[in-house]
């Protein structure tokens, strides 16, 4: 090499020849069974064993479940307006994947989720189920029983499976005007596995559809329809902070 840059040059490989030197034995002591390893620490050292990739968790093809809806709703938890007969609908929802949804917030109320909310009513919501269960999209229906009087508690048993492991389940606040409470497009699949337990802390939501406040408002069709919102204000709020009135605990019940 000539000029500077390359007296430079030499300079760094005659400082890298001890190392090349180093290597090539370890190569030729391999080479001939020896128990060299160019990652040891020292010649003879110990040697760490590479860590084993984790075994990815498959969840099985299907799963059970059951799911337990514990109304907390009271004149203790929600004392403004408190109706006299507080109440909630039969359970109604689906298992599903991702290719439908039957309600979220900031989406428009289907006259499925109009019917629930307002009436209580679950022959609607399913007849829509119904459909995306003939298209692929849902698989399961799910129907289950009501609590009344709020507080209590009530329970029913599905089946989910990996092509669809979303849930919808939603009931009505009763009386009330479009009120109800729910989940929606929950998936029971974690890491991989179905997961054991999960407890859902459950608030209201206004369908959007009447434009009714309180419990026990007239009825008064909201036109046109609003998207659905949790309810932050009144007569759900209590000192500015809005009280959960139950909740959802899915529990795998098949192993």
């Amino acid at each position: 090499m000539g000029g500077p840059q390359g007296a430079r040059g030499f300079k760094v490989m005659r400082r890298h020849l001890p190392f090349l030197y180093v290597v090539g034995a370890a190569s030729f002591a391999a080479a001939c069974g020896g128990d060299a390893s160019p990652t040891g620490p020292t010649p003879g050292g110990p040697v760490t064993a590479p860590t084993p990739s984790p075994t990815p968790i498959v969840a099985t093809p299907t799963a059970r479940y059951n799911v337990t809806f514990e109304a907390t709703w009271s004149r203790a938890t929600h004392p403004e307006d408190f109706p006299g007969d507080p109440h909630f609908s039969p359970l109604v929802g689906a298992t599903h994947s991702s290719r439908v949804r039957f309600w979220e917030p900031g989406g428009l109320g289907t006259p499925g989720i109009e019917a629930m909310a307002e009436m209580g009513r679950t022959t609607p919501l399913a007849n829509e189920v119904r459909p995306a269960i003939d298209q692929g999209t849902a698989q399961h229906l799910i129907l289950g029983g009501g609590i009344n009087p709020s507080p209590g508690a009530t329970a029913l048993d599905f089946e989910i499976s990996r092509d669809y492991p979303l849930v919808t389940l939603v009931s009505m606040v009763a009386p009330s005007p479009d009120w109800f409470t729910g989940v929606h497009d929950m998936s029971l699949i974690e890491n991989g596995d179905w997961v054991r337990e999960r407890v859902v802390t459950l608030f209201a939501y206004d369908a959007g559809t009447d434009s009714g406040v309180s419990y026990e408002s007239p009825d008064l069709d909201t036109q046109p329809r609003e998207p659905i919102r949790r309810i932050a204000g009144q007569p759900l709020a209590v000192n500015g902070a809005v009280a959960p009135v139950g909740t959802y605990t899915f529990r795998r019940i098949d192993n």
